[in-house]
């Protein structure tokens, strides 16, 4: 029989929103989808919240219910009710089966409806209902193949001209990935010092010059930090200054220009969110609120997240984090920039280009990205002195495309990547040479 009541699933919607609030705004049950009272209350309350603009948390939900939060339960039951969750994840799945199980309520009602006056005109309101009823949270089924081949055929007739990922700025790194692509989680991992932040804060200077959105994440290193070193990659100041605070007259002029040009991108820095869960959330309420914007995140770095639930071995907890990751970028259609650490096993060999086994904690890693791109500077190793040092982006997996190495030149005092045009780089690719 099936159920027609779930409140453990009413439980999971309410616990998920109350841990990400924006969630909310991903759903499409209403107040009188819930079975439980005291549940509709606490969705009319997280309703009233979304219709004022506020972000929904413990704090308004309470505040919300006025006096009726002793009838649901008090706070304790709000604190319970999120606690009780450990992925939200499975949120949509939780969804549809409190749909379900409304259908069936909403079934036996209308047939015991009809059981108490038996008519020819009540066993038509008894079908009308029941087919209205059947119609209430169905997903509607995704387009046949049939149809993806008809919008394949207009797309290659009738192309619109606009690329399909979000390019770096970097030509010949382009050329081999197409640029950031939505829906991809993109790692990019290397040794300590070696350049991961400074690549990711040039992808994110190139696609803000492009007019894009780029949120980062950065688990390391404070806001204020951040923007002072891309200051001295956009305004060509040594990134050094800024420890003793000298500067030339030059470097003023260079960094208020610098500060003028940043000022007017979309960029977002968030400096104090741990977890898979807030990053996440902070990713949806931007896309909420900026649908329309070419979005880009860039988190920096995975094995400084903290994971939502423990595991009895790290590989699992960085699994289950990649997993989130990817997963939400299909979700959103964004591209997800991921920066990892490398295992130490690299610096015992002669050669210390890294491979995919030199992922430290790699659990899922290699399964779950669409890219993975190791940075490697011979000068790490071997102390080379001179202003523009080769940095090469190794890109041992591409799920789409082709793998092999793209040289960028690395102005180290910087901060800053340069394309490999002006300095007469050669791109390597798996198959042959370009």
């Amino acid at each position: 029989m099936k159920a027609i009541v779930n409140v453990e699933a009413e439980l999971s919607v309410l616990g998920s929103v109350l841990l990400e609030g924006s969630l909310f705004h991903t759903l499409e049950i209403g107040e009188e989808h819930f079975y439980e009272r005291r549940h509709k209350q606490i969705f009319g309350a997280m309703k009233k919240a979304a219709d004022c603009g506020e972000f929904i948390d413990m704090v308004t939900v309470t505040t919300n219910l006025g006096e009726a939060i002793q009838h649901v339960g008090g706070t304790t039951y709000l604190l319970k009710m999120a606690e009780s969750v450990a992925s939200t994840a499975s949120l949509k799945h939780h969804e549809s089966l409190i749909f379900e199980a409304y259908r069936n309520r909403a079934a036996r009602e209308s047939a015991l409806e009809f059981t108490k006056n038996p008519s020819e005109e009540g066993l038509e309101a008894l079908i009308a209902s029941l087919q209205n009823v059947r119609e209430v949270g169905v997903i509607n089924q995704e387009k046949t193949t049939y149809e993806h081949l008809l919008d394949i055929t207009e797309e290659m007739c009738f192309p619109t001209g606009e690329a399909s990922g979000f390019y770096t700025s970097f030509n010949d790194l382009d050329d081999m990935t197409g640029g950031l692509q939505k829906g991809e989680l993109i790692i990019v991992a290397a040794r300590p010092s070696v350049g991961k932040t400074a690549f990711a804060l040039n992808l994110a200077a190139g696609h803000g010059r492009n007019g894009g959105s780029s949120m980062i994440f950065s688990l390391e290193m404070g806001k204020k930090q951040l923007l002072q070193r891309m200051i001295s990659q956009e305004g060509l100041m040594n990134s050094q200054k800024w420890r003793n605070m000298v500067f030339s007259e030059k470097d003023y002029a260079h960094a208020f220009q610098a500060i003028g040009m940043i000022s007017k991108w979309k960029l977002a820095i968030y400096d104090n969110l741990l977890t898979v869960s807030a990053i996440r959330s902070a990713i949806r309420k931007m896309i909420y609120d900026h649908p329309d914007e070419k979005h880009v995140v860039i988190i920096d770095y995975l094995q400084l997240i903290i994971p939502t639930s423990k595991q009895e071995r790290r590989d699992l907890e960085i699994g289950e984090m990649t997993r989130e990751l990817k997963l939400l970028a299909m979700e959103l259609n964004i591209p997800i920039v991921l920066l990892s650490q490398l295992s130490r096993s690299v610096e015992s060999r002669q050669n210390k280009r890294p491979f995919l086994s030199d992922l430290r904690e790699s659990g899922n890693i290699e399964q779950d990205a669409d890219v993975i791109a190791f940075l490697y500077r011979d000068d790490y190793y071997n102390h080379k002195a001179g202003e523009h040092y080769p940095m090469e982006i190794i890109i041992s997996k591409q799920r789409n495309g082709p793998t092999g190495t793209v040289e960028l030149a690395f102005q180290k005092e910087y901060g800053r990547f340069v394309d490999p045009s002006r300095c007469g780089g050669v791109v390597e690719v798996s198959g042959g040479r370009r």
